[in-house]
């Protein structure tokens, strides 16, 4: 087991945009960081090579997060090879515009085993060893849809509430442990999920509603990850924290 001076980062679904770039936030700040995948294989080993590259502590893990025991056995190998996760950011997610009356019942499971249940079985695995330490972070990623609703995509606001209200109650709990709990809910990011999700001209729609009227970036999201996981955010826990450019006030 090797002993790192700055926590320890895992950051789930960081194949992905909003993931990728909060992995390399922490890494390029010196964290050992692990990047978790489900499917996206390539593009997260390419992340954790480049990252390599410039001098950072990385490595990737495989995981399917619907699945308590993957988790588990994942957080062990992480324990085993490098110590205790001091940084949890639950940011795997899915996304799906969908009618409510032609959901399935394979769509609405999906959407919360994937962003609930993941977030759960990820908290669960790393809190022991939090709790015995008597400090650690964890950081879910919602939506802003959590906050509002979203037509279309009430399956995906449902689970991304749920993940806000596990966020406040959770806080309270683990509070005097010295654990604190956050969730960040970000606006319209430009990501790839989202620019396969929406054509250029619902961008631009959304570009115009939004206050400041431009879109997100994955790295706007991730700087507010870091913020809330260093000490000058220490008395902050249990918030719901829009990165939204004012689309939501």
């Amino acid at each position: 087991m090797t002993t790192h001076k700055k926590g320890i980062v895992l950051v789930t679904g960081a194949s992905g945009g909003i993931g990728r770039a909060t992995a390399e936030t922490f890494a390029l700040a010196g964290h050992p960081v692990v990047l978790h995948y489900y499917s996206g294989k390539e593009r997260a080993e390419a992340a954790a090579q480049a990252l390599s590259g410039q001098g950072c502590t990385v490595m990737t893990q495989q995981a399917d997060l619907r699945d308590s025991v993957q988790v588990q056995q994942m957080i062990q190998r992480i324990e085993q090879t490098w110590g205790p996760v001091d940084i949890l950011v639950n940011n795997a997610g899915v996304a799906q515009q969908k009618l409510f009356t032609d959901l399935t019942d394979a769509d609405w499971r999906d959407m919360f085993a994937v962003h609930v249940d993941g977030a759960f079985y990820c908290a669960r695995a790393v809190l022991p060893a939090m709790i015995h330490q008597k400090q650690g972070c964890i950081v879910n990623v919602s939506s802003m849809w959590g906050q509002t609703g979203g037509s279309c995509e009430v399956h995906y606001s449902a689970a991304k509430g749920a993940l806000q209200a596990m966020t406040k109650a959770l806080a309270k709990e683990v509070g005097p442990s010295g654990i604190r709990v956050n969730c960040v809910a970000p606006g319209v990011i430009v990501t790839e999920m989202n620019t396969r999700m929406f054509d250029a001209e619902t961008l631009d729609g959304l570009r115009e509603e939004t206050p400041l009227e431009k879109l997100g970036t994955p790295e706007d999201v991730a700087r507010m990850i870091y913020f809330l996981s260093t000490a000058e955010a220490g008395f902050i826990t249990g918030q719901i924290i829009g990165v939204n450019g004012g689309m939501v006030i």
